[in-house]
């Protein structure tokens, strides 16, 4: 399933960048390609982080379990979210839902290591 998303959004960056390069030889920056581009660069970058670190937390002991697959789901949903919203309601809306997207990722990750139970 990682080697999907990540084709997916690499195919997704690629086709985004050729959009953005013929935006600006048409002379229309601020397409919707750029929109994607950035979007699917964020995401790629999050998820490249978020599986870095919740590798290294597992392996440190301080999670007792990652699932990075899930992330990938969550990704091209909060991606499509974030691209959606960008559009209609601009980057500053889609970077809300960006960041939102990944206060909402903590709190799973927290939940599936037991690390907001009340301990009974």
């Amino acid at each position: 399933m990682t080697r999907w998303t990540v084709a997916v959004a690499g195919v997704a960056l690629v086709l985004g960048l050729a959009g953005v390069a013929l935006s600006r030889l048409l002379d229309r920056p601020g397409s919707r390609a750029a929109v994607l581009v950035s979007v699917v660069a964020g995401w790629l970058a999050a998820w490249v982080l978020w599986s870095f670190a919740g590798g290294l937390a597992v392996r440190a002991g301080l999670l007792t379990t990652y699932d990075g697959a899930l992330l990938s789901v969550v990704a091209l949903g909060g991606g499509f979210w974030q691209y959606r919203t960008a559009v209609r309601e601009g980057r500053e809306r889609g970077l809300v839902v960006f960041v939102g997207v990944q206060l909402v990722w903590l709190m799973v990750v927290l939940v599936q290591n037991g690390l907001l139970s009340d301990g009974r």
